[in-house]
């Protein structure tokens, strides 16, 4: 059940008017009676505003105590005290406002019964009205602690990949600057620099979940900028983007970990110059991003899509998304390719 229906202006509003209306027709009952104006008057207004505090009574009671399942005797039995309390108010308070006349006094008498059940009726809907909407109000806040608690773990573990991802493409990094050392050192300097630059921008990017892509491929160039110190001439890169989708968003970090793994699976198992392209379109509200390396067929399955990177990438996707179908790989003629799909919900117009 939709809570928003019943906000509490709404249910205020309602029983606002409801009460109105059954103070006038139990002054009107009285005024076709033969009793004046005044007295008519008086009896509705005492007898309401007693009414009112009985169903406030037991409001404020259901606030504190919800009964369980198979205890709703209670509300009931509470709910007809409360109704017998108001008859014997009201009655007491009436003849002391009204005198001891009896004509008065016996039309009053004679509808204690009726107005007990009235009374008892009002307060019992009261009561009804009370439970659903305190549960409703319960209900909606464990919702809200649920979602809260499901946010928090959600992004505990996409704090986790991502943290996962750095330290797997650092050893590499440092391995790398080990080897050029001793053979060739202004390079092992220059790509000290690099990881230092590389490094400052993944921090700065811990900030935010999502960045534009024009920054992302700002930051990419880093990395790769790294990598063909490790790799020399044996590594090219290629980096396209379609006109109008530099200031889509997309998950930052979230193309270092596929261009390594295409890196790996290009260049390790090969002794020749390897490409490796990287591709960003926009297609019908998605920003798709296409990564490309030659493999050797003999050496690694590239259907399978195994690696950290891939399955990384995968789940994050879902926690993002709660999509399983945004990350595809395929392998032909040679070509293993790496195809990633950012919904832009909300973010801007795709061509």
């Amino acid at each position: 059940m939709d809570v928003s229906l019943f906000s509490s202006k709404k249910v205020i509003a309602f029983m606002g008017v409801a009460w109105l209306a059954w103070a006038a027709m139990h002054a009107g009952t009285f005024y076709l009676l033969g009793f004046g104006w005044k007295t008519a008057l008086t009896d509705s207004a005492v007898g309401n505003i007693l009414l009112f505090f009985a169903s406030l009574v037991v409001s404020n009671t259901l606030r504190f105590y919800q009964p369980g399942k198979g205890r709703y005797f209670n509300v009931v039995a509470w709910c007809i005290l409360l109704s017998g309390i108001w008859v014997f108010l009201s009655r007491w308070v009436l003849l002391y406002m009204m005198g001891e006349s009896t004509v008065y006094a016996d039309i009053l008498d004679k509808s204690l019964l009726i107005r007990g059940c009235i009374g008892f009726l009002l307060i019992s809907g009261t009561a009804l009205i009370s439970m659903l909407w305190y549960t409703m109000h319960d209900q909606k806040d464990n919702e809200r602690r649920k979602a809260d608690a499901e946010k928090l773990a959600r992004e505990a573990e996409l704090f986790n990949l991502r943290q996962q991802l750095q330290p797997h493409f650092l050893f590499n990094s440092l391995n790398s600057i080990s080897a050029l050392v001793g053979r060739r050192p202004e390079e092992a300097r220059t790509m000290i620099h690099q990881l230092s630059d590389f490094l400052r921008g993944t921090l700065k990017k811990a900030e935010n979940e999502f960045v534009k892509l024009e920054e992302e491929l700002q930051h990419l160039q880093l990395y790769l900028d790294i990598e063909k110190v490790r790799f020399g001439h044996r590594l090219n890169t290629e980096v396209n983007k379609a006109e109008g989708c530099e200031n889509l968003e997309l998950p930052a970090m979230i193309l270092q970990p596929l261009v390594e793994n295409a890196i790996k699976f290009g260049l390790y198992d090969t002794t020749g110059q390897v490409t490796i392209s990287i591709n960003a379109s926009c297609v019908l509200g998605y920003l798709v991003l296409t990564i490309q390396n030659p493999y050797d067929i003999n050496t690694v399955r590239p259907k399978s899509g195994t690696g950290f990177g891939l399955t990384g990438i995968k789940r994050r996707l879902y926690l993002l998304f709660a999509r399983t179908d945004l990350l595809e790989t395929s392998g032909e003629n040679n070509i293993f390719t790496t195809t990633v799909k950012i919904p832009q919900y909300d973010k801007g117009n795709i061509n």
